[in-house]
């Protein structure tokens, strides 16, 4: 059987677009809700996962509608495997039902880990640099040296442009107005755009 699964962020949005691409598919169900992405509490997605046998194929618009982020994908996708379901992903032309799409799924998770590894090394590299010359990155009084050296992570991830903002929070621990403090206080430009679309 094929099972689709769809979802919106709020109120405003609708699942037109997600409804017909799945139709289109051949999902004989859709299971449909309404919830921000990064919340854990996704009562549709739980019916989903109690309904799904052998053989069944889950299909989404696009894998950001499924996961909240790239490690709970990651999680999806073992667990699908092990009930051997499938998961098709429309957007993503992901399809690991053959040999060849979850190869190609495992290579592209895996590239994405090695880039954020990647920046966290450079991160890491340029604190430790500058902790050798004897700088500590600026600090300013009534900021804690902890806070400082998480300002410089998100200042780095963001100019980085590889994750997105609510990446970059659950990556340094904090929360988006939080991120969004460390930004202005180290002078960073924040688009206005991003701003008003994250802090909903």
């Amino acid at each position: 059987m094929k099972i689709g699964y769809a979802r919106v962020s709020t109120q405003d949005q609708n699942f037109e677009l997600q409804e017909d691409a799945l139709n289109k598919s051949g999902c004989e169900i859709i299971y449909k809700e309404i919830v921000s992405g990064t919340k854990a509490d996704r009562p549709e997605l739980n019916k989903l996962i109690e309904h799904i046998r052998k053989g069944d194929v889950v299909i989404v618009y696009k894998l950001d509608r499924l996961g909240r982020s790239l490690k709970h994908l990651l999680e999806m996708v073992d667990f699908f495997n092990k009930k051997e379901v499938g998961l098709q992903s429309i957007s993503d032309s992901i399809d690991t039902t053959t040999p060849q799409g979850r190869l190609f799924f495992n290579i592209s998770a895996s590239f994405a880990e090695f880039e954020k590894d990647l920046i966290r090394e450079r991160t890491r590299a340029g604190l430790e640099a500058a902790r050798a010359r004897g700088r500590k990155g600026g600090r300013r009084r009534g900021m804690s040296k902890e806070a400082e050296q998480k300002a410089i992570l998100v200042e780095t991830y963001y100019r980085e442009g590889k994750m997105s903002v609510m990446e970059i929070a659950k990556e340094v621990g904090i929360s988006k107005m939080t991120l969004y403090k460390y930004l202005r206080h180290r002078n960073v430009p924040i688009s206005a755009y991003s701003y008003k679309k994250e802090i909903k």
